[in-house]
Formats: C-alpha cells, sequence, structure tokens
C-alpha cells in the first residue's frame, strides 16, 4: 500500500475494501538499511512508511464517520435521543481521526463501541507491525525498530522482529532437524512466521482445540471463551444442535500418556457439559444427536 490509495491511485478503493474484511492487519515495516534495495520514497524511515498508511486508513475512516454523521444529524436535531447520543459520538471519533491519530488509541465505553462497530473503521482493528530487520539483528532489532516499537507504544499494537531474507531460507529446509540447526546458528527457536502466527491469535484472542481419530488429527480454531458446543459447531452445525457431552484430554497429558488409552487409564479423560469452556490445546471428542 502506498500514499494516494484512499484517492482512487494504484489499488485504490477496492484494496482499502479488502482490509475492511480483515480481523487484523499485518503491517510490514522496512527497518534496514540496504544501498541495493531502494525504497520507494528513496529513504529509509520506518516512522515515515508507518504515518503514510495511517493517513490513508485515517482518511477512509474518516469518510465514513462523515457519511455516518450526515445521516443521523436530522434525526439527532430532531430530539431523537439515541441519534444524539450516536452523533455526539460519532464526532468524538471524528475529531480524533482529523488529528491524525487512529481509532484503536481512543478510549471509549460499551456504548461507543456499539455504535462505532457496525462501521468496521479500518484504523479500529488490531494491528501487528512487523519490522524487517537484518539478520545481525532478527534478536534484539537495531536503530530503526525501536524507534517503531516506541512509536506505537500508546496505540495497543505490537511489533515483532523478523528477517525477511532468513524467513525465505527457513522455508526451503524440508526436514525440522535441518531447519532447527539453522534456528540455532543464529540463536533463534522459532522462525518468525510462527511468532507471527502466535502473535495473531493472540491479538485476535483465538485459541486451537484437537480432534483426534484413527485416520487423521485436526486443529479447529475458536474463539478464546467459547463453551463446548460452540466449539462443536465449527466441526458441523448437528454437533452444536445435538450437543449431549464432551470427553476431553488436555494436551500435557495427552504428551505424557502418549496414548487415548493411556489417559483413561490414568484417570485423565474428563466428561465435561454443555458449560464446559474450552482451553487452548484440548483434545476433544463431541458426543451428540440429532
Amino acid at each position: 500500500m502506498s500514499k494516494g490509495q484512499v484517492k482512487g491511485e494504484g489499488l485504490g478503493n477496492q484494496f482499502l475494501a479488502n482490509i475492511r474484511e480483515v480481523d487484523a492487519i499485518i503491517h510490514v515495516v522496512r527497518c534496514f538499511d540496504n544501498d541495493n534495495i531502494i525504497h520507494v520514497e528513496g529513504v529509509v524511515n520506518p516512522i515515515s512508511d508507518k504515518e503514510v498508511i495511517d493517513t490513508e486508513l485515517q482518511l477512509k475512516d474518516l469518510d465514513s464517520v462523515e457519511k455516518r454523521c450526515a445521516r443521523v444529524e436530522k434525526l439527532a436535531k430532531s430530539g431523537d435521543q439515541m441519534a444524539r447520543k450516536e452523533y455526539d459520538i460519532l464526532n468524538t471519533f471524528k475529531i480524533h481521526l482529523e488529528s491524525g491519530q487512529n481509532v484503536r488509541s481512543l478510549e471509549r465505553d460499551d456504548e461507543a463501541m456499539t455504535f462505532i462497530n457496525s462501521l468496521n473503521l479500518l484504523t479500529d482493528k488490531p494491528v501487528i507491525y512487523v519490522a524487517n530487520v537484518e539478520e545481525e539483528h532478527v534478536i534484539h532489532g537495531n536503530d530503526w525498530s525501536k524507534q517503531l516499537v516506541e512509536f506505537v507504544d500508546k496505540e495497543n499494537a505490537e511489533v515483532i522482529l523478523v528477517c525477511a531474507s532468513l524467513e525465505a531460507q527457513i522455508a526451503e529446509f524440508e526436514e525440522e532437524e535441518d531447519k532447527n540447526l539453522f534456528l540455532e546458528e543464529y540463536g533463534l527457536t522459532e522462525s518468525g512466521l510462527n511468532r507471527l502466527i502466535k502473535t495473531s491469535y493472540r491479538i485476535l484472542r483465538l485459541i486451537t482445540y484437537f480432534t483426534a481419530g484413527d485416520q487423521e488429527v485436526r486443529a479447529w480454531t475458536i474463539q478464546e471463551g467459547w463453551k463446548a458446543p460452540q466449539a462443536a459447531g465449527v466441526i458441523h452445525t448437528d454437533f452444536e444442535k445435538g450437543f449431549i457431552k464432551a470427553e476431553v484430554i488436555k494436551l500435557t497429558d495427552y504428551e505424557r500418556y502418549q496414548t487415548e488409552q493411556g489417559c483413561k487409564e490414568a484417570g485423565k479423560l474428563a466428561i465435561e457439559g454443555k458449560e464446559y469452556i474450552v482451553k487452548d490445546g484440548d483434545i476433544m471428542h463431541f458426543r451428540f444427536n440429532v
């Protein structure tokens, strides 16, 4: 994404419309110097790069807020109390955006959240800033990445360090052992891609549970805090509708006893009902009837 998107330059509004559909934004920011790789603006400046993108997204959000303001203004002036509240809240967001700040940095109460969620604002989405650094700075970062971390401190966003050239090499390894040896050479325990996935799950409050059978093991992604019937529903809606119970084994127990039978014999298989809140790593078998 570059300057001018909101005016329709490049992919323009089509690109911004695509971003509106995502749950979170991953913003890769150049944080390395290399004369052989030309920067689009001619100079490396991660803060400026971030601000360019922020401005484009803020302008699009401002347009959305102003259009909603225009729709509720007449109702607000006519004495409609709900419209008055919405109009006041929208103006708060409008002022915040006009000052060059992202919506996610603005404190709001539940009432404001109710009004604003329907707008699906771009700058209200959680963001992960991926600082693309050199190989030697992939663990502790460099001056550029530290500036970025400091700059987004009040934004409720996360910054992770990644070296794109290293990630390209890591992706070429087919054997896990070879990959791990390569990572060890750089003092890493996992790839940047793995850290990015984990961070994405955390900011979106996602967890994973597993189903294991003779034929396959499957991982299922759900929202943190979901109860067993909801979790069953991601496999099939009938599982949720006809939910009876769930047989649950904790991942640490499965790792220790190796098999489902081993967990049963050790008393590590629990029978849970409709109120059970699924935990990250649970291994589950659902009983249902429809």
